[in-house]
């Protein structure tokens, strides 16, 4: 070995326990503020209640749990998943929530580093000590959301390198538990469908797109089998009781909704949010195609979550742990300037300076304080407008042959 490759060896070696070290020490430092802050793992219990519901063979539907009286919003396979929960009693559970969410929150990163070509190990522990302070990630641990577990399936299925017989898998599980993942499984079908119309290609796209929608069937159909009464419900009911899951105009929705239920000041903005959302949802997939089949991977992965956080009734703003891929596509794309942009956006916190709460008082907001609440969902468009002009500035990701 030369003398060179012995000290880039001995560096690297060198930084990695600095990376482990500061990336633990920060975590430390999370979970003390997190104690400080009395959080109360909110969702993390309604989950735990869900579960006890599915076990004594209660009404999913009719349940309402916690001191904010907080319903079952979720498919009933989601449910069954929840019921190992039960097991635990509230402080175990806590415990295990963050403790979960912190390694899921490592795995997100580094899969998030393969999505834009930079693998390097020690990076994965320096973004994620940084990456625990962005408000989605901080948020998202602080109800014990299962968002990060979501994202890692979905970026696993799409970062792979393994067989075939796995395409889909990741993304048809993450829609059977919540449906807004589904929106990837379309984009694929996009894809393909566009491929074959223009060269007779596209059948790799297809086939991940079938083993999408076959995982999702396959677990709804168990759902179905062993919940039979809250399947029907969910399906022919709750999945249209948009109001179930929250108010439209709450400071916390960061959707185009949300948005325009503010700017209106009104509870509800009707057949307008729809028309918006569907021309998003159709300007958003086309550059995720389009980015797909010019062989930019990670910015069409990242567009398409993008486009689905937009046009989701409800995008809370501890959803947006995808601003954690954006920003990393943006750095190593030498759009850096852009990047702390959009990073100090969801580090800010600047959605929670404006009046909230009881009272709706996001129904009066002003000039000022409708910009602050909706930060993400403006960086979400501008960041759709860099992904329709990435052709040229960004390298191919390595990991487009695995879509």
């Amino acid at each position: 070995m030369s003398p060179f490759v012995t000290v880039i060896a001995f560096s690297g070696t060198r930084r990695m326990p600095t990376a482990v070290g500061v990336c633990l020490l920060s975590f430390a430092a999370f979970w003390v503020a997190q104690r400080a802050a009395h959080v109360s793992m909110i969702d993390l219990l309604v989950y735990r209640a869900e579960g006890a519901t599915v076990r004594a063979g209660g009404d999913l539907y009719a349940l309402r749990t916690t001191h904010a009286r907080l319903p079952t919003t979720y498919p009933p396979f989601a449910a069954l998943l929840f019921t190992p929960l039960t097991l635990l009693d509230t402080a175990a559970l806590r415990l295990l929530g963050t403790v979960g969410n912190l390694a899921l929150l490592v795995l997100f990163v580094r899969l998030s580093l393969r999505l834009v070509g930079h693998p390097r190990a020690e990076s994965v522990w320096w973004v994620s000590a940084a990456a625990v302070w962005c408000e989605p990630v901080w948020t998202t641990l602080r109800y014990g959301q299962v968002n990060l577990a979501l994202a890692v399936l979905v970026l696993w299925d799409l970062t792979r390198r393994g067989a075939d017989r796995w395409a889909g898998v990741g993304i048809g599980l993450a829609a059977a538990v919540k449906l807004t993942p589904a929106l990837f499984a379309v984009f694929l079908l996009a894809a393909g469908i566009t491929a074959r119309v223009r060269d007779g290609g596209g059948a790799r796209h297809l086939r991940h797109a079938r083993g999408a929608a076959g995982v999702f069937a396959a677990a709804t159909l168990l759902a179905a089998a062993l919940l039979p009464r809250d399947s029907w419900r969910f399906w022919t009911r709750a999945l249209f009781q948009t109001g179930r899951v929250g108010h439209a105009e709450d400071t916390a929705n960061q959707a185009l909704r949300g948005v325009l239920a503010r700017l209106l000041h009104v509870p509800d903005p009707g057949a307008g949010w729809a028309v918006l959302a569907a021309v998003t949802a159709v300007c958003g997939l086309a550059v995720a195609v389009r980015a797909e089949l010019g062989g930019r991977h990670a910015w069409a992965v990242t567009a398409c979550a993008v486009t689905a956080l937009l046009v989701s009734p409800v995008s809370w703003s501890h959803h947006w742990v995808w601003c954690v891929p954006a920003v990393l596509l943006l750095w190593t794309g030498a759009e850096r300037r852009t990047a702390a942009a959009v990073a100090l956006v969801f580090c800010s916190y600047a959605l929670w300076w404006v009046p909230h709460g009881q009272g709706r008082p996001e129904l009066r907001q002003n000039g000022m304080e409708l910009t602050l609440s909706a930060l993400y969902a403006v960086a979400g468009c501008v960041y759709l407008v860099l992904a329709r002009r990435s052709g040229r500035a960004v390298t191919p990701s390595r990991t487009s042959r695995t879509a």
